[in-house]
């Protein structure tokens, strides 16, 4: 390894990793002034680059972690929980915009056309008539967006998107 990356490597980690820790504390408690976002989410590649390299310039001793049973097991179970935040069954219930934005969207497909209807201030048959301009047939305005969707072959967004496409044009039926 080149011995100016080795000489930089361990600095530009710790001081990437102090700008991910500052910024990442302030942003769990919701103190997002200044460029405390943009500075957290970009300056998070500086601190995998430093990582990296620091990895790279120390790799026989770290190597040499696999073979310890208690180095081997925080490597595995801090992979293992880096997996399992993946996932989309944790966070969920939580609050805040993107979950309740979740929350509406599955609510409306759930929702039967009458009551969508209502929600967008519009008619049934006038989202009758978006849906079959966009080549979906709801029949029924008891039938759940889900469910024409279903009928339909189609996504239950793609029945969501017909209807409230044309909503962004200011033409509501009140």
């Amino acid at each position: 390894m080149n011995a100016t990356v080795k000489t930089f490597a361990t600095p530009v980690a710790a001081g990437a990793f102090i700008i991910s820790a500052v910024t990442g504390t302030l942003l769990f408690f919701d103190l997002e002034i200044g460029a405390i976002e943009p500075v957290h989410k970009w300056l998070s590649w500086l601190l995998l680059g430093g990582i990296a390299l620091h990895m790279l310039s120390h790799w026989k001793s770290l190597t040499g972690y696999f073979s310890r049973k208690p180095a081997l097991a925080v490597i595995v179970t801090a992979l293992a929980v880096a997996g399992a935040s993946m996932l989309p069954v944790f966070g969920e219930e939580e609050e805040g915009e993107k979950h309740s934005a979740k929350a509406a969207v599955r609510a409306l497909e759930a929702s039967s056309l009458e009551a969508v209807a209502q929600v967008v201030r519009s008619r049934p048959e006038e989202l009758t008539m978006r849906l079959r301009s966009a080549g979906i047939n709801a029949n029924d305005h008891a039938q759940s967006i889900t469910d024409i969707a279903r009928s339909n072959g189609k996504e239950s967004s793609d029945v969501l998107g017909a209807i409230l496409g044309e909503q962004g044009n200011g033409q509501h039926a009140d």
